[in-house]
């Protein structure tokens, strides 16, 4: 199994997308990209603590490609609003590629750079690619929130 972490605003959403894709295995969502220990959803939704709302993915690569994920990640959120999704605001809800190995550091690049040349967006692509750090698995009742609800998306 491999592992991909992806920021792309209100987690809840963006896990749901991920869990649809066959040869995806699991999936968490919580936190990185920030300063503080163990941070929980409540000082997360301050602003204060640098971290970014994600999903962790891990996906069998014999069955789902990096690329595919990829592509999931581009056409569920908004990649052109510098930390804002929809209705959210906050560097939590930034659009982000967290990169586990060179060769995923090389696809999202690559990837971002495709999605920026196509015009689709309209705007440029302000997605950070950086190295993955500590994730912080959120609390429970977040995980699969929304599946837990009979819910498709974030906001409802």
């Amino acid at each position: 199994m491999d592992t991909a972490t992806f920021a792309a605003g209100c987690f809840w959403g963006v896990e749901a997308a991920f869990r649809q894709i066959p040869g995806v295995t699991a999936t968490a969502v919580g936190y990185t990209g920030g300063n503080t220990p163990s941070p929980t959803y409540e000082q997360v939704c301050t602003d204060r603590t640098g971290h970014a709302e994600v999903v962790q993915v891990e996906f069998d690569p014999q069955k789902v490609s990096y690329q595919q994920l990829l592509d999931v990640f581009w056409s569920n959120h908004n990649p052109t609003t510098l930390n804002r999704q929809g209705p959210d605001v906050g560097s939590q809800y930034r659009s982000a590629i967290y990169y586990h190995t060179p060769e995923q550091q090389v696809a999202a690049e690559a990837s971002k750079q495709q999605q920026n040349a196509s015009g689709r967006f309209g705007r440029p692509i302000v997605t950070e690619i950086t190295p993955a750090s500590t994730f912080h698995r959120a609390e429970e009742y977040h995980q699969q929130y929304l599946e837990k609800r009979g819910q498709a998306s974030c906001h409802i």
